[in-house]
């Protein structure tokens, strides 16, 4: 099977590369997402304006390029190479793929502004009441005249001190819903506790206490939410899989490097066999993690039991190869390997992150066991 990128991906990709080499400084990207704003506002104009990233796997009717799973896992390795920080995978993949399937006025206006780089659109799904099962949902929406009431909590919605809107799952009379709230204007009944991470985003708990919404707030039909809410948490586990590939890719780089580098007993450290044994299990593991993507990017539009079968696989593996290859960069670079100077400590933060969105990896191990067997 012929896994070679086409001429305008490629295109894509080494566009992406040359731009985050040469404008996404690791140094300014921390400083921002520590003490400034989170993110880099100019950047993300740049992948819309510039670039056009924001709309390469959005469709052509809302100003979006019609490409597809491959294109975003093109632009989720570049991202996670330079270690992003911005919503890429929040706002387009997830958000835009289940603004994409509601269809209707209000969400081809948001993914228009998605495109655009003007909207930055948050999902908040997870309770903690249920954990990682989204489906278990005690949020409630009720009718209100001609619009709905929405009371409840969510917790640890990524990106949503950034956002601009959130997307937002809710319990109706007729089953699991979906709703917009526009933050530039939410009204009273909202409050936000926003958080930093251990990987430098930006998250939010989130409470509900009769926030008032307008009736056209609803994307789709009520209580027909829950198979495009649980294609999407697949397409940003595959995404996230594609960022981590991206991490791991540079991890081992610099590894290699450093080994070349550094000397012990008059020699470079890469000259110990037990240290090459090392770096190639590393190689290994990256290797079956970017097989593993393949597999899941080329199922994520398949029938829903194959899609989550493959994605499941994918990210398990990545959640082991993402935790080897993290570690063993850190052990090989010495305490220095855990310094807020070094890069290597930064990614190792990243890696340890992936492993637990949008499902662990015990999560994931679970969930292809029982697609297996059934």
């Amino acid at each position: 099977m012929d896994f070679s990128l086409s001429k305008e991906q490629e295109l894509l990709r080494d566009g992406l590369d040359k731009f985050l080499s040469t404008r996404y400084d690791l140094e300014k990207s921390r400083a921002a997402a520590k003490s400034g704003p989170g993110w880099q506002p100019d950047i993300w104009s740049g992948f819309a304006n510039e670039l056009g990233i924001l709309g390469a796997a959005l469709p052509e009717d809302v100003g979006g390029i019609g490409g597809g799973p491959v294109e975003v896992m093109v632009i989720a390795e570049a991202l996670g190479h330079a270690l992003a920080v911005e919503p890429y995978v929040d706002t387009v993949v997830v958000a835009g793929g289940l603004l994409h399937r509601a269809g209707g006025p209000v969400a081809t206006s948001l993914l228009e502004k998605i495109v655009e780089g003007t909207a930055v659109v948050a999902l908040a799904a997870a309770e903690a009441s249920s954990g990682e099962h989204w489906q278990d949902i005690s949020t409630a929406a009720e009718p209100d005249g001609d619009g709905w009431t929405l009371r409840g909590s969510k917790i640890v919605a990524m990106s949503a001190p950034l956002a601009t809107h959130l997307l937002v799952t809710a319990r109706t009379d007729t089953g699991t819903s979906l709703f917009v709230v526009d933050l530039d204007d939410p009204g009273p009944g909202i409050e936000m506790h926003a958080y930093r991470t251990v990987d430098d985003r930006r998250a939010a708990d989130i409470a509900f206490d009769g926030l008032r919404l307008p009736g056209d707030a609803l994307l789709g039909e009520e209580g027909q939410a829950w198979p495009s809410i649980a294609a999407a948490r697949d397409e940003g586990a595959v995404a996230v899989c594609s960022e981590a590939v991206g991490c791991m890719r540079k991890v081992l780089a610099d590894t290699v490097v450093y080994a070349k580098q550094r000397q012990q007993f008059g020699q470079p450290i890469g000259s110990f066999q037990v240290l090459q044994h090392r770096m190639v299990d590393m190689y290994m593991e990256v290797e079956q993690s970017v097989a593993a993507v393949y597999l899941a990017v080329l199922n994520i539009e398949a029938e829903p039991a194959v899609r989550a079968r493959a994605v499941s696989a994918a990210k398990a593996t990545i959640g082991r190869a993402a935790r080897f290859v993290g570690q063993q960069a850190v052990q090989l670079h010495g305490g220095m390997g855990m310094t807020e100077e070094l890069a290597i400590g930064h990614y190792f933060k990243r890696l340890t992150a992936v492993q637990f969105e949008f499902g662990s990896t015990d999560y994931h191990v679970n969930r292809y066991a029982e697609l297996t067997n059934s």
